[in-house]
């Protein structure tokens, strides 16, 4: 079991809150998608998978979630 934190802006709300966690939930091996939003802040998207994910995953995943940037 692999569990990864990120830190991500651009995320304001609720909807943002669902976008993510359903493109992340959507991936291979997903088990649990936390996310700790702090709104116009930096927002912490916790993602628990059996593997590690990989850098293209997740930036597609926030790509195809929304105008998110991991810092």
């Amino acid at each position: 079991m692999s569990k990864q934190e990120l830190k991500v802006q651009g995320m304001t709300c609720d909807h943002c809150v669902r976008a993510v966690t359903e493109e992340f939930s959507a991936l291979p091996g997903v088990t649990d998608v936390t996310v700790d939003l702090v709104p116009d802040g930096v927002s912490s998207v916790v993602i628990e998978a059996q593997t590690r994910l990989t850098d293209e995953q997740i930036r597609t995943a926030f790509a195809d979630a929304g105008d998110y940037q991991v810092v």
